[in-house]
């Protein structure tokens, strides 16, 4: 076992490193932001009116509202790499990690708008009359050739052995684990739980899903912002000096202290953009699934109200976790017994304990990690269950609903040293197929994102004004084919 833990870590290393996926995932990013017009930096508050404001398309195909979709994909990203991610870059890329990881997210938004307009763009219903979508379709669809097929069914399989593991037992073994620490719950107890309530809501399908994230998500990340905020406000004077150093450090490094490693710029970026994409999953693919099931007249506003997914989850929450770390100083403070930088994963609640009175600082961790956590179980067992229905149809997905929900029970018991490894392999070889997609199909997303904002800038049209100027436009009336067709 230790043989394959080595294996699966330094493969990890391979595939996360600065020669494979960062250099993907940031050129990927810096080449939509361009052809795309910097569309993230001129649309986003129209974006954010449509899906936190509006909410929803009126007479629009789809099985949940745009709202809902945007909470399913945050529900699987607002998680643990909101808490422990953040404390990992910081601890080991210093300050400067951060300033990458927001790098990361506004390049990200451009390739989270282009999967998710892809996702609906290319989506289908299935035999369950459920629209289905994401890049083990759109790689297929939009890519002819045995290329396309060959992407899609790679980013099939590699999502299904993720989501048993980044978005199952890594998930239920902190929830577990956390629970046990603070509360003296036995991890058995927990795992009984967990595994029920979560097969309740998988039986339900995504409008239960989406029912239970559109109150869940917004409750739980406002519950955990406020707290920082408290921090933030209570260490005013301290916010500035610590902006400075995020971006001063961005590009000169951090000097060893006690046991800190020791951060150069390399390593600051290397963290960031690793720790940024792991928080907020741009590029990935996995969104485009969830964005796939919208109620949406045209695949460019779900793919615009998509794109605030990434800004929420790493402009906000990730900001204040890592503010939070650097102005209370935890993220350099050493463990007396040791001697030794304290450790990432009891980083961020060391953070809001000396920031907070009593051990109110410790409770919003561990409740805070709880909710996000359980949220990315429901979000990444919808992302499994389309895949599995992209490799075998519908008859597999009720097995799989059964068996991801006993997986959580098995996950909230054991140790799991093996299994983050493998789920940090599987992340990244979901998100190169994917990542090659959007290069290839990014003309088909700026010629029609460009026609479609050129007539609907604030994203106020009508279903009957969007019929009108989308007349004969290529692949309009694919689209309105491909929402009727049944995919078996």
């Amino acid at each position: 076992m230790d043989k394959i833990e080595t294996f699966l870590g330094t493969l990890g290393g391979i595939v996360w490193g600065p020669f494979l996926l960062i250099p993907l995932l940031l050129g990927t990013g810096i080449y939509l932001t361009f052809r795309l017009g910097g569309i993230q930096f001129l649309r986003l508050g129209a974006a954010l009116r449509l899906g936190l404001i509006k909410r929803k398309d009126d007479d629009a195909e789809g099985d949940i509202s745009q709202f809902q979709a945007l909470t399913t994909a945050m529900a699987a990203t607002v998680g643990t790499g909101n808490i422990v991610g953040v404390a990992t870059a910081i601890g080991i890329g210093g300050p400067g990690a951060l300033f990458w990881m927001w790098v990361t997210a506004l390049l990200g938004m451009a390739s989270k708008y282009s999967e998710a307009f892809l996702g609906v763009r290319f989506r289908t219903t299935d035999a369950a009359g459920e629209k289905s979508g994401g890049p083990q379709y759109y790689l297929e669809r939009g890519i002819p050739g045995g290329l396309g097929r060959i992407l899609a069914l790679s980013f099939a399989i590699f999502a299904v052995f993720a989501c048993f593991g980044i978005g199952n037992m890594t998930q239920g073994n902190s929830i577990a684990s956390n629970l046990e620490r603070s509360f003296a719950v036995p991890t058995w107890v927990t795992g009984a739980v967990l595994a029920g309530l979560t097969l309740v809501v998988l039986v339900g399908g995504i409008k239960s899903i989406g029912r239970v994230t559109a109150g869940f998500v917004p409750a739980m990340i406002l519950f955990y912002v406020l707290g920082a905020l408290y921090i933030l406000g209570a260490n005013a004077g301290d916010v500035p000096a610590a902006f400075a150093q995020v971006f001063s450090q961005a590009f000169s490094g951090t000097s060893a202290v006690g046991g800190f490693l020791g951060s150069t710029i390399m390593i600051a970026v290397q963290y960031g953009v690793a720790r940024g994409i792991f928080s907020n999953e741009s590029g990935m693919g996995s969104a485009a699934i969830a964005a796939a099931s919208a109620q949406t007249t045209h695949p460019v506003r779900q793919g615009l109200v998509s794109m605030t997914q990434t800004f929420i989850d790493t402009i906000i929450v990730v900001s204040c976790t890592g503010l939070v770390i650097i102005t209370t100083g935890v993220w350099n403070q050493t463990d007396p017994a040791t001697g030794q930088q304290i450790s990432a994963s009891i980083m961020t609640g060391e953070a809001f304990t000396h920031g907070l009175p009593g051990q109110w600082g410790h409770w919003i961790v561990t409740i805070g990690l709880v909710m996000f956590a359980y949220s990315t179980i429901l979000g990444w067992a919808y992302y499994g269950e389309r895949n599995v229905e992209r490799l075998v149809g519908r008859r597999g997905v009720m097995p799989f609903r059964v068996l991801f929900s006993a997986v959580v029970f098995f996950g909230c018991t054991v140790q799991l040293g093996v299994v983050w490894n493998f789920s940090d392999v599987m992340n990244g070889l979901m998100a190169i197929p994917n990542l090659i997609g959007l290069l290839i199909l990014s003309g088909l997303i700026a010629r029609e994102t460009r026609h479609y904002l050129r007539h609907d800038p604030k994203l106020e049209a009508s279903r009957a004004e969007i019929e009108a100027f989308m007349q004969g436009q290529p692949g309009w009336e694919e689209w309105k084919a491909s929402e009727r067709s049944v995919h078996r």
